[in-house]
């Protein structure tokens, strides 16, 4: 008997310690590619504040004054539906990139409910919007530090205003697009695919890359 017993409990011993294994290598394997797409997108913001810090020989008249140390990216990226469109925003000299946009809270389920009804929303960075590979759209806009500072802090502002997520009333372009409008923009219909929206947004403004506010703001 005990020679029966004792090579199976080794066995099942030893099965326990492959699947923690596998479920260790599984959590860091997450992990890393978590830490790689923040790495791809902050590599990707700091190369192009090297870029607006270093201009090509030749290029720095073209650039002149108009680019100012802090932005707003309005971008789309593919995904499982028809696209989605959210903000980068920051200073052109640092790695950091902060991310908003409206999306639906939860699984597919919530998102097929946000055409009928009113969902709960997340309003910071969803899958998929530090991956460079899935952009499809981008426009860039530049602001002064003290136009910045009001910029960033509308966008704050609206994420705590945006508790819910409808497809057809209070969507992804309709976020971005309230965005734009504060500083001044020209914005598309909100129900423009995203990745029109912002090739619209970028065309009615005439590709832009200052935005000065309005001194009443």
């Amino acid at each position: 008997m005990l020679a029966v017993l004792l090579p199976c409990n080794i066995q099942s011993a030893s099965a326990h310690e492959a699947d923690a294994r596998a479920g260790s290598e599984r959590l860091n394997s997450q992990s890393r590619e978590v830490s790689k797409r923040t790495a791809d997108a902050n590599a990707l913001a700091s190369g192009e504040a090297a870029t607006l810090s270093n201009p090509a020989p030749g290029s720095a008249r073209r650039m002149g004054s108009a680019k100012g140390p802090y932005y707003v990216d309005f971008r789309a990226r593919t995904a499982a539906s028809w696209g989605h469109a959210f903000v980068w925003y920051g200073k052109t000299s640092q790695r950091e990139v902060e991310v908003a946009g409206l999306t639906p809270a939860g699984d597919t389920l919530a998102y097929m409910l946000g055409y009928v009804m009113w969902v709960p929303s997340e309003t910071g960075a969803s899958y998929g919007d530090l991956d460079p590979q899935y952009l499809t759209a981008s426009y860039r806009v530049y602001l002064n530090e003290a136009d910045a500072k009001k910029v960033f802090a509308y966008i704050k502002q609206l994420q705590a205003n945006s508790p819910v997520w409808s497809a057809e009333i209070s969507n992804c372009t309709a976020f971005i697009g309230s965005i734009a409008e504060y500083m001044g923009l020209k914005t598309p219909v909100r129900w423009t695919r995203p990745e029109e929206y912002v090739n619209q947004l970028k065309e009615m403004n005439g590709g832009r890359q200052f935005v000065r506010l309005a001194p009443e703001q």
